[in-house]
């Protein structure tokens, strides 16, 4: 396996609905590289994921948006399904705390749908990115320039398409994680 993050500590921020490969691969690959990861949402409790086609399962939350910051992590996940990025976006503490990460050039990877939090931030003016296709217009409109490939790196800034780019994905995240904050 390449980059080791026994030293760093990632959140995944999320709702419900978001997609669970989404979810589930990149956590996976952060924990087998050492990360320590916790789960940010709305509120306490579990979260439902969206697998597909149909409600899949619940998973922990560790922290509520409200009561973190960005100072507490090194990088943050954003993973897509069209109704947990609808839901962050509109949440101004979870806009908020995505828009710390991007401040401080901390890594940050989203993916699918997951872009659509970023475009919150009214940082995304000139950032190379790709998304799922049926938010491409959203990034374009925010300044973005929208790519269609696998997986798209920018300064830390890590995004994909969907879950058939989680292999790609996971491995830029990681690479980016390892090399910490990117400076402009």
């Amino acid at each position: 396996m390449g980059a080791k993050l026994n030293d760093k500590k990632v959140a995944v921020l999320a709702t419900h609905g978001f997609e669970e490969s989404e979810f589930t691969e990149p956590i996976k690959a952060l924990k087998e590289a050492g990360a320590t990861v916790e789960v940010v949402s709305l509120e306490k409790g579990k979260i439902k994921a969206w697998a597909e086609k149909n409600w899949g399962k619940e998973y922990a939350v560790d922290k509520v948006v409200d009561d973190v910051r960005a100072d507490d992590y090194d990088a943050l996940v954003l993973p897509g399904g069209v109704i947990n990025p609808d839901h962050l976006r509109i949440d101004e503490d979870a806009v908020n705390f995505v828009t710390e990460f991007i401040q401080a050039h901390k890594p940050i990877a989203a993916i699918c749908h997951g872009p659509w939090t970023l475009i919150e931030t009214g940082l995304m003016e000139g950032r190379e990115v790709t998304s799922y296709p049926s938010i491409r217009t959203d990034l374009i409109n925010a300044g973005a320039n929208w790519v269609d490939r696998e997986v798209v790196v920018d300064n830390g800034l890590v995004t994909s398409r969907s879950p058939k780019d989680l292999p790609a994905f996971c491995k830029k995240m990681i690479e980016e994680i390892a090399e910490g904050v990117h400076q402009e």
